[in-house]
This record gives C-alpha cells, sequence and structure tokens, in this order.
C-alpha cells in the first residue's frame, strides 16, 4: 500500500532539513524533476541528486511509483484510438481531455 505525500507543514519542515543537506533538493523541488527524469532527459548532476533523495526519502519513493504507474495507465488508455469511449465517461471529461489535448 502506498502512502500519501507528507502534510504541507510536515513537508515545509523536512524541506528546511533536506535543503541544508549537500546536493539534495526538497520533496516540492522533487516533484517539478519526476517527468524528466522518468523521460530520461536529466542532466547528470540532477539526476544523481534526484537519485540520492529517493534513497533517503520514503515519501518521494512511493510518490515515484504512483506517478509511474499513472502513466502506464495513462498510456494504456490511449493505446487504441479506434477504441470506443465507455459511456460511463461523462461528456465533459471527454470534452476536457480534447481541449487539453488539442492545447
Amino acid at each position: 500500500m502506498s502512502r500519501a505525500m507528507p502534510s504541507r507543514p510536515l513537508r515545509r519542515i523536512k524541506g528546511m532539513i533536506l535543503k541544508r543537506m549537500p546536493l539534495m533538493v526538497t520533496c516540492e523541488e522533487f516533484e517539478s524533476f519526476i517527468l524528466a527524469y522518468l523521460e530520461d532527459e536529466l542532466p547528470r548532476r540532477q539526476r544523481v541528486v534526484f537519485e540520492f533523495h529517493l534513497k533517503i526519502c520514503r515519501e518521494c519513493r512511493d510518490y515515484l511509483a504512483a506517478y509511474r504507474r499513472t502513466v502506464e495507465l495513462g498510456r494504456a488508455a490511449f493505446a487504441d484510438p479506434s477504441a470506443a469511449v465507455p459511456d460511463t465517461v461523462p461528456e465533459d471529461l471527454i470534452a476536457a481531455v480534447l481541449d487539453a489535448r488539442d492545447a
């Protein structure tokens, strides 16, 4: 079972502690690098810092695992572009997805 990210005050305190460590990013900074990390687009130094954070932060490891799963599910949902949209999907959600895709 994955755990949720720590509450904002706890993350802020944890961030202040982590920020004082050499080669460290806060949990909030970590979040901003996730997509680049997964797409192997981080420069070597940032990748080292990111992976070091992963080693010491359980919450971010859990968050990364959930993020990876979300990406996998998103890709699977759009794997067959000719597939019909289930009737249970609200029309406003379909419109929002199509608008976001076209933006």
